[in-house]
C-alpha cells in the first residue's frame, strides 16, 4: 500500500479511505463478505496480481479488518473481524448506489435478503434518530469533539466561515 497521503487531514473520512479507498480492497472486502476466505480463491476470483493481494491483505490484517487464521500454511484463512463488519453498511451503500447509477439493464446484480425472513433489505439511506428518512438537504452539521482545529483542508475555508448548514 501507498504511504498514508490523508493522514494530515483531520477528516472521518480521508481516515477512513487511507484504510479502505483503495479499489482492490473494498473488492477483497467485498468477496469476504461473500464467504472467500483463501488467498487462491480471492486471487481467482477477482484477477488481482498476487503480489497486490498480499499487500491488500496483509494492510487489512494490520489495521484489524481482517484476521488471519491457520499459521504460515496453504490452508490460511482470511476472514472479516467486528471492524471489518462494520464496513458492510458502506459495503452494501455503495452496491444501491451501483444498482442506481451504474444499473445493469436486467436488474440488480445482487438483492441482499434476510436470512431470516427471506425478504429483500431495504435500500441503505439516510435516517433520523427516530427512524424517519432523511434527504441529504435535511443534513447540517455541528463540529465534534474531535475537531478542535478549525484549520482548513485543501484550502477549504475554516468551518466557522462557511455559511450554516454547508458540509465541510
Amino acid at each position: 500500500m501507498s504511504a498514508r497521503p490523508f493522514a494530515h487531514m483531520n477528516c472521518s473520512l480521508a481516515q477512513t479511505l487511507d484504510v479502505v479507498g483503495d479499489r482492490w480492497t473494498l473488492l477483497i472486502l467485498r468477496d469476504a463478505f461473500f464467504g472467500v476466505t483463501r488467498f487462491d480463491a480471492f486471487q481467482k476470483r477477482l484477477g488481482i496480481a498476487r503480489n497486490l493481494l498480499a499487500d491488500r491483505l496483509r494492510h487489512l490484517c494490520d489495521e484489524g479488518i481482517m484476521a488471519k487464521s491457520g499459521g504460515q500454511s496453504r490452508r490460511t484463512a482470511y476472514r472479516l473481524t467486528a471492524k471489518g463488519l462494520d464496513l458492510v453498511p458502506v459495503l452494501l451503500a455503495l452496491a444501491h448506489w451501483g444498482d442506481k447509477h451504474r444499473a445493469n439493464p436486467k436488474g440488480a446484480r445482487a438483492i441482499f435478503v434476510d436470512r431470516q425472513t427471506g425478504t429483500p433489505i431495504q435500500r441503505m439511506s439516510i435516517r433520523a434518530a427516530e427512524g424517519q428518512a432523511l434527504e441529504p438537504a435535511d443534513l447540517t452539521f455541528e463540529r465534534g469533539p474531535g475537531l478542535a482545529d478549525p484549520s482548513p483542508a485543501n484550502g477549504a475555508p475554516p468551518l466557522a466561515d462557511r455559511p450554516q448548514g454547508d458540509l465541510p
